[in-house]
């Protein structure tokens, strides 16, 4: 089984293509493909607000809850490992007038 994932383009955020071709945050709400080729041949035909588009492999438990196949698709679901704005101090000390 098979779901189609991007990023989108405004924001980079992870997406997942769902049925009616909408794109959803969440991989258990994206349409499923029985094969790669039926996939891809949808994929041919997006890509104006989504980049990166990609055919990525997923299996559904007992409780039909879609799990990607791949490491990286997994993390990508889960969304960031890091915080990328740890290091950023948004508070700022003025000691001096500017020049």
């Amino acid at each position: 089984m098979f779901v189609i994932t991007g990023n989108r383009l405004l924001d980079g955020g992870v997406v997942f293509l769902a049925p009616a071709l909408a794109w959803v945050e969440d991989i258990q709400l994206a349409r499923r493909y029985e094969s790669d080729k039926s996939a891809r041949d949808i994929v041919a035909d997006l890509g104006e607000v989504v980049v990166s588009l990609d055919v990525i492999p997923v299996a559904c438990d007992d409780e039909g809850v879609v799990q990607p196949l791949r490491l990286r698709e997994r993390i990508r679901v889960g969304g960031p490992t890091v915080n990328p704005f740890a290091d950023i101090h948004l508070e700022r000390t003025f000691t001096g007038r500017p020049s």
